[in-house]
């Protein structure tokens, strides 16, 4: 009942990211059922119909990840002082907010459920016809251990994924709200901070919120560049090892050897991994050869963010390098797509940009302390947004030449296949 409570009475925009959490919930699992229905309509045809239900892995992953960070950014679930001494510590905030997550993929999986029974005719109202029977097995019963295992894949992930995300550790709370000034921020402007936190300076009490030193760099660069260059090497020695059996995508994608699109799978990884440590290099490109204190202030943040940012922005960059790949291989093949391929490149996509824009929510109500610790010493706001501004062009200067290069490196060997 806290848990619903606390859902309705949010703000709207955190609402507007649950409903965003829901819809790729429902699409997700209406994608898991057209696999069930595939699987009933053709028996004979088991190995296609598993190829099909490991394609809905990438949506099914995307989903849970937009899931994950929508629970991370949701202000019910942030500790603030008063709520343990009404039985909301940590532990129990934790537990809600995989609630919440639970209560939000239920409800898409729900609508799944309808819009597929629906479509089979299986509801009480018409249905509009079409020729998709050959994926929703119009003529045959659906079993329902089958689907209710498959509708609650998506709650179960994301949940669990949710707490994990959320769950206490020891001394980061205590180490957080020093950070953030929970407490000494708030006795500082009174005017009452106790003496033996006094500053000795004036420097010292002018930035008491500020990241006084860069955080250590992210250790995932070389395991991702390792991870992209054997991408690479598995798609080109599976491409250029002579005549193959290929992998028949289902919905009308392109197929290719199994090693050609393992290969391909390892570089989206690669990019993947590599996301927080290419955003860290960023923010230490905007402070190199003397910076002044608008360079050094961006590129400083975004150190702090490097690791909060950098993974859905690797994230992103891994779809968009896959969807080049899929470009230039749709010019040599040609084939049409079928809607259930297009609504699961909508999810991916849709999920992963999702992801991103809710991270950099989470990163500004972040640096919310730090902005307000400036704008107190009297910093203008054209700073602030001119930090902004060099924060993502350093971004896009350093993403987009390696998504396109990685992009143009694994779409090679796929031409050839």
């Amino acid at each position: 009942m806290l848990a619903l409570r606390l859902a309705r009475g949010a703000h709207p925009l955190v609402q507007f990211r649950r409903l965003l959490v829901a819809a790729a919930s429902a699409g997700t699992g209406f994608l898991l059922l057209c696999t069930l229905g595939y699987a009933l309509a053709h028996p004979e045809a088991s190995a296609g119909s598993v190829l099909r239900l490991a394609w809905c892995a990438v949506p099914t992953a995307a989903t849970v990840y937009l899931a994950i960070t929508v629970a991370r950014t949701d202000p019910g679930t942030r500790p603030r002082s008063g709520l343990a001494t009404i039985g909301l510590g940590p532990a129990r905030l934790m537990a809600l907010s995989a609630v919440t997550t639970a209560l939000s993929t239920v409800l898409g999986s729900l609508l799944a459920l309808l819009a597929f029974l629906h479509l089979r005719g299986d509801l009480p109202v018409p249905r509009s016809d079409g020729t998709a029977a050959g994926f929703l097995a119009v003529d045959q019963s659906l079993p329902l251990p089958a689907v209710l295992t498959l509708l609650v894949l998506v709650p179960l992930a994301a949940s669990l994924g949710s707490a994990l995300a959320l769950r206490p550790k020891d001394g980061r709370a205590r180490r957080l709200g020093r950070r953030t000034g929970t407490g000494a921020q708030t006795a500082a402007e009174s005017g009452d901070m106790p003496d033996d936190r006094a500053p000795d300076s004036p420097d010292e009490m002018s930035v008491p919120d500020l990241p006084l030193a860069p955080r250590p760099a992210p250790g995932g660069l070389p395991w991702g560049v390792a991870t992209l260059a054997a991408g690479l090497a598995v798609e080109t020695h599976a491409s250029g090892g002579g005549p193959q059996q290929g992998l028949h995508l289902p919905g009308g994608l392109a197929g290719g050897p199994a090693g050609v699109l393992a290969g391909w799978a390892l570089t989206a990884l690669g990019l993947a991994l590599a996301g927080p440590a290419l955003a860290y290099l960023c923010g230490s490109l905007l402070q190199s050869m003397s910076p002044g204190a608008v360079r050094l202030l961006a590129g400083r943040g975004l150190q702090e963010e490097a690791r909060r940012i950098g993974r859905p922005l690797g994230v992103v960059c891994a779809v968009a390098s896959a969807a080049y790949a899929t470009a230039a291989l749709y010019v040599r093949a040609g084939p049409s797509l079928g809607p259930l391929t297009v609504l699961g490149a909508v999810l991916v996509a849709g999920c992963t940009l999702a992801t991103l824009a809710t991270a950099a929510v989470e990163a500004r109500q972040d640096r919310a302390d730090t902005i307000a610790a400036l704008v107190r010493l009297g910093a203008p706001a054209t700073v602030l947004r001119t930090a902004a501004l060099l924060r993502a062009g350093a971004l896009v200067v350093v993403f987009v030449p390696v998504t396109w290069v990685a992009a143009e490196l694994a779409a090679m060997p796929l031409a050839r296949g």
